[in-house]
């Protein structure tokens, strides 16, 4: 049964060690987050990446998002940082935009679905950022398992996967609502999920660079 961290405010250097061992031994960790709570194992092991997919089930080879805590990790992830999303980075992060970069290749298939992209964002929350700095990236796909309701407290990850999964930090109740808006930056502007982000904010930010969302939402 999973073992539960309290977090009421910054992370103590206590649950930061915890919580860095346990990931760095290939264990699954629940974080909280802006929307919903989040399933987190080390995008960089190959183990771990193997038990969230098995935690998550079917999935149809969709690959898994990852957290920063700040925008200078994504080097770990990509190679290159396109001018617009960097435009985009500075509007809506921390925030609910998730946006889909080129992968390195020596990221896992797992990870990227075998699709050579990555969805990364920075969560609006301090204390999930300032934990983030300490482990690196982390995975950020919703707990619970496909075709479920994802969780917003710790009881509900508990609940779903309490016997599977090896850290809760609670941090209270989630703030639920719509998910990150997911946008893929290259090779054209494409909305691949609606979500809390409208595609009118992001077209007004866009525009004063001359960029324009693709019309075509992918399903």
């Amino acid at each position: 049964m999973a073992t539960v961290l309290q977090l009421s405010s910054l992370p103590s250097p206590q649950l930061i060690h915890q919580v860095a061992q346990c990931l760095q031994d290939g264990g699954v960790v629940s974080v909280p987050t802006d929307s919903f709570y989040a399933l987190s194992v080390s995008p960089f092991n190959e183990m771990a990446l193997e038990r969230l997919m098995q935690i998550k089930g079917e999935r149809s080879h969709k690959p898994f998002p990852v957290l920063v805590g700040d925008p200078s990790q994504l080097k770990q992830l990509t190679e290159d940082i396109p001018d617009v999303a960097r435009t985009l980075m500075k509007e809506f992060w921390p925030g609910l935009l998730t946006l889909i970069l080129q992968a390195r290749t020596t990221l896992s298939p797992i990870l990227t679905g075998g699709q050579g992209t990555i969805g990364v964002r920075q969560p609006n929350d301090p204390r999930v950022c300032e934990l983030l700095k300490h482990t690196g990236p982390l995975t950020g796909t919703s707990a619970n398992r496909s075709g479920q309701p994802p969780a917003q407290s710790a009881g509900d990850v508990m609940e779903q996967l309490g016997s599977v999964v090896d850290l809760i930090v609670d941090g209270g109740l989630a703030p639920g609502g719509q998910p990150s808006t997911v946008l893929q930056v290259e090779p054209e502007l494409r909305i691949i999920r609606q979500g809390a982000i409208s595609r009118e904010r992001l077209q007004k930010i866009l525009a004063a660079g001359g960029f324009q969302i693709s019309k075509e939402q992918q399903k």
